[in-house]
């Protein structure tokens, strides 16, 4: 089985990584605009062999990890290059547009829209580890435009890698995806940001910042390179969802104002509901 990877940083590099583990024939090559990321990749094991998109002809499965806004220009030439039994998908942060800009290709029946909601804040091959996907769960959207044997045969290396499966339309994705993920990054930015602003001396954040501090802020060491084309190609979602959170900040902020503490006492109480929501999700990973 050859597998082709295009784009070998955190994502697509912890694919592979667990491709070869599993699939032990398979032959995994790497494909990256950034050809020190593509030595780097080759170095460290992630993939086999590097190539480059003349070899196309060549792949049964295409995984493409790249920014969404590249993947718009991408995954339309790759299918246009791919065998009519090559399985395509794509592993990014919004589907929508990239479902609407493939939906009259010759070869939608070779793609499948998938995102695995797994990651890291950090990025390139070094980022790349096993069993990244393990217990995760996988969207996969419209997955009844994709040829049956090619479902099978990414489903086989779903179950393998351990992901839970999640069928999803794109629009209902995209909307989701903005509140459980999209906003948690947008507001780690901006708490990044605003602690920056404020505190001049980084040795002040150094000493005072406890461990709320940082795995509240984690999120902010992510990639401006892959978060930004998410943000704009989410947009409308993006802003729905912040319109509500900055509401939520403003009405908090209303309640220390007028010395309401019985309501902020409140307000986080029900809020804690939030621990049985996130346990239970912990318990059906472990199962």
């Amino acid at each position: 089985m050859n597998v082709f990877i295009i784009g070998v940083g955190l994502i697509g590099g912890s694919l592979a990584l667990d491709i070869q583990k599993e699939f032990t024939s398979a032959t995994v090559y790497g494909i990256d605009q950034n050809t020190d990321h593509l030595q780097k990749a080759l170095d460290l094991g992630i993939i086999h062999k590097k190539t480059t998109n003349a070899d196309l002809i060549n792949a049964d499965i295409v995984i493409i990890a790249i920014p969404v806004d590249v993947s718009l220009k991408v995954i339309p030439e790759v299918l246009d290059q791919v065998s009519d039994t090559c399985l395509v998908l794509d592993v990014g942060s919004t589907k929508e547009e990239i479902c609407e800009i493939i939906k009259k290709h010759p070869k939608r029946r070779n793609f499948l829209a998938t995102h695995p909601i797994a990651g890291t804040e950090f990025s390139g091959p070094n980022a790349a580890l096993t069993g990244l996907y393990k217990g995760k769960t996988n969207i996969i959207c419209e997955v009844e435009k994709t040829a049956f044997k090619l479902q099978e045969k990414a489903l086989d290396i779903f179950s393998k890698l351990g992901m839970r499966i999640r069928y999803m339309d794109p629009k209902s994705h995209d909307k989701h995806i903005a509140y459980v993920s999209h906003l948690s990054h947008i507001s780690s930015f901006m708490l990044g940001k605003t602690v920056i602003e404020k505190e001049k001396n980084e040795r002040d954040i150094f000493d005072m910042a406890g461990s709320g501090f940082a795995s509240t802020v984690r999120l902010a060491k992510s990639s401006p390179a892959m978060w930004a084309p998410i943000f704009q190609q989410n947009k409308e979602n993006v802003i729905e969802t912040l319109e509500e959170y900055i509401q939520n900040l403003e009405n908090f902020k209303a309640l220390l104002e007028q010395d309401n503490f019985s309501a902020v006492y409140a307000e986080m109480e029900n809020t804690n509901h939030i621990k049985q929501i996130l346990s239970g999700i912990q318990e059906v990973k472990l199962l």
